[in-house]
């Protein structure tokens, strides 16, 4: 295995080295197995997803779908090489109405889960939880640049399945995505769950492009008989999809082992470089002077329909932080209407 900062066009020839036997949490590591040109990233969570995902006491199932959300948003947004952010959305009809994960560079995580308890029912897979709907993940690089933003038709099928369609039919990069969740148990007195994950990305990329050159899409509603282009795929990429199919969930979440360990396993016939890993942690961007100028801009009818038992009380969608506020610090105008005590106040998801 060798190892270096994350630029591989480097003239000398890195140092070699054992795979390092400490397991690191709460990090990406980037890697690459050049003979058959091959780059990837590998996740491994801890502490900070059992943060973003206790903070809110979901159910098993949609605390486990909303986990994979976030390993997937750590795959794709550690790839920004700005200060910007990474955020990943589903809205779909299914038990799980609504996912998102906002990853802003180089290292925050904040996330959050909406569904109803009376459509969760045992045996539900990650398809299942979400239904039919679309997949949105969008790259703002600031308030004076345009935001990018690729689309994903969900249909039944997982977020594993979801990504691997939009790098086939947005960026045509031979792609393939791993995703893991689960608990440990850690004993003792007190002792409970907690929530572990894990995840990899590979993918093709060949200095020829057109070794790495995809099969043109289905012709839909060709005619009977149209010919389907066809591609071979390339033997390197071929090698690289069957060693990621070897990996077992397990693998991916056990914290006795170590990513570059586990990258060696897959790799090291071949040889395996890895990176300077890339920290992780959970921490939500709202703040008191966040959440009061977004109160700034509802209109004076809204901020005074907000006031309950002589106040607003606005409560972070992502992290739980509860903020209260005077009418007179809400910007609610004096003799403006009062809503009655059935009004639930604001919930700031966006700051």
């Amino acid at each position: 295995m060798t190892s270096q900062s994350q630029n591989p066009k480097t003239s000398e020839a890195p140092p070699v080295r054992a795979p390092s036997a400490v397991p690191i949490d709460d990090a990406v590591l980037p890697f690459e197995v050049g003979p058959l040109d091959l780059r990837g990233r590998l996740t491994r969570l801890g502490p900070a997803l059992d943060e973003l995902l206790e903070k809110h006491a979901y159910p098993t199932p949609v605390a486990k779908l909303l986990g994979e959300a976030i390993v997937l948003a750590t795959l794709l947004g550690s790839a920004l090489k700005f200060d910007g952010r990474f955020i990943l959305q589903t809205q779909t009809d299914g038990p799980v109405s609504f996912l998102i994960v906002d990853f802003q560079a180089p290292d925050r995580l904040r996330a959050y889960a909406r569904f109803d308890a009376g459509k969760l029912v045992p045996g539900l897979d990650s398809g299942a939880l979400l239904g039919k709907g679309h997949l949105a993940m969008t790259i703002d690089q600031g308030a004076d640049m345009r935001r990018y933003q690729g689309l994903v038709a969900l249909d039944g099928g997982g977020l594993e399945e979801a990504a691997h369609e939009y790098f086939m039919r947005s960026e045509q990069i031979p792609t393939k995505v791993r995703l893991a969740v689960g608990e440990e148990w850690r004993g003792g007195e007190g002792g409970r769950h907690h929530w572990r994950a894990g995840g990899m990305l590979l993918q093709f990329l060949p200095k020829a492009p057109e070794r790495a050159r995809p099969a043109d899409l289905h012709p839909g509603d060709a005619p009977d008989g149209a010919e389907v282009h066809a591609v071979t795929e390339d033997d390197a990429w071929v090698e690289g999809q069957s060693l990621i199919a070897t990996v077992e969930d397990i693998e991916l979440i056990d914290p006795d082992l170590s990513g570059e360990r586990l990258l060696y396993r897959l790799f090291h016939e071949r040889g395996v470089r890895v990176f300077s890993s890339l920290p992780l942690r959970a921490q939500c961007s709202c703040s008191r002077t966040a959440v009061s100028g977004m109160l700034s801009r509802f209109s004076a009818q809204d901020r005074a329909d907000m006031v309950k038992d002589g106040k607003v009380v606005v409560t972070c969608e992502f992290c739980s932080s509860v903020y209260e506020f005077t009418p007179d610090e809400a910007g609610v105008e004096t003799g403006a209407g009062v809503a009655d005590a059935e009004t639930t106040n604001g919930a700031a998801t966006n700051e």
